[in-house]
């Protein structure tokens, strides 16, 4: 067993970052809207889901069949990231203001408000599952079977660290995904939109006093985390090539879980907690197997809500509250 793991460490570890990216990524919508709302906005799935269909269409309209390589490549994964960052702000933007929005302006409980998340979540669902997908993809059995998507990258080895080998699609997901997470880090802790959703987070009310929109701040933060839900479901689509009409579930789980394990408001807590999920889930598979990743992954959500339920930077918003 020992030489097992030692024999495939090297793979599953760059394995592991991958998906850890794309889970950061994610997680920093759930991170951002708990920081300003303190609430679980558990249709950030969809959000997801929207931009990795968002990319398939253009993919389709661009009659993109095989691996692209040179300016093409370049060109079309500029276009993909646009699209799919503008389908998941947007749609994030119209659900604040249809599933939230009413109910704060009445004072609803956080109850209420979760409630919601998770009415729109399954709408979002079915409605891709019995409109979209069979309209607009052309797929069978009402839209509930996979959708391949057209592989981008030729998957060539970049370099090699001993046996394993980097691949410029596991390279490329790692690298637009940090460079993504410190250019969101550079908004929130060094602009002024940014200085606003701070002070939004710490106290509403003074906020409201120094002349902060509160209603501009909420609607910019679920822009920027759908946008970053945006860039995940291109990396993601890119990396499995099959998308399904529920397909941001699990990985919504999964990124919920990176939330709370790096301590869930803080936005280098996300990262630090994708990228610890994504590695534990691929190590663990290689002693268990790889049908028990999942249980793995929501085993360390468990572990982390019974022993540290702040997460391991724990949740900085709290602190400046307290």
């Amino acid at each position: 067993m020992l030489n097992d793991f030692i024999s495939q460490v090297g793979p599953s570890t760059v394995g592991g970052l991958a998906s850890g990216a794309i889970y950061a990524l994610i997680a920093l919508g759930y991170t951002m809207v708990y920081g300003v709302l303190r609430l679980i906005n558990f249709a950030h799935s969809e959000i997801f889901m929207i931009g990795s269909f968002a990319a398939l269409f253009v993919i389709n309209l661009m009659g993109v069949t095989g691996p692209l390589s040179g300016i093409a490549l370049v060109g079309t994964m500029l276009l993909l990231l646009l699209a799919s960052m503008a389908a998941s702000g947007g749609a994030a933007v119209v659900l604040e203001r249809v599933a939230y929005r009413p109910l704060r302006r009445r004072g609803a409980s956080r109850l209420a408000a979760l409630i919601s998340a998770i009415g729109a979540s399954i709408f979002l669902q079915e409605l891709f599952a019995l409109v979209i997908i069979p309209e607009v993809f052309d797929r069978p059995s009402q839209g509930r079977n996979q959708v391949p998507v057209p592989r981008l990258f030729d998957r060539e080895t970049v370099f090699s660290i001993g046996n394993t080998d980097i691949r410029n699609d596991h390279l490329f997901i790692i690298v637009a995904a940090v460079v993504m997470m410190v250019l969101l880090d550079i908004f929130v802790n060094r602009t002024r939109i940014g200085r606003g959703i701070r002070a939004t987070s710490q106290d509403p009310e003074t906020a409201v006093l120094m002349g902060v929109n509160i209603d501009s701040i909420i609607r910019t933060t679920f822009l920027v985390g759908g946008a970053m839900a945006g860039v995940a479901s291109l990396l993601y689509a890119m990396e499995f090539e099959n998308l399904r009409f529920n397909v941001g579930f699990l990985l919504g789980v999964k990124a919920f879980t990176a939330a709370v394990l790096g301590g869930i408001g803080n936005l280098r807590g996300a990262l630090l907690g994708g990228l610890m999920l994504g590695l534990i889930e691929n190590w663990g598979s290689i002693f268990f197997g790889s049908e028990w990743k999942d249980v793995i992954a929501f085993s360390v959500l468990v572990l982390v809500l019974l022993f540290r339920p702040t997460g391991i930077l724990g949740e900085s918003l709290q602190r400046a509250r307290a």
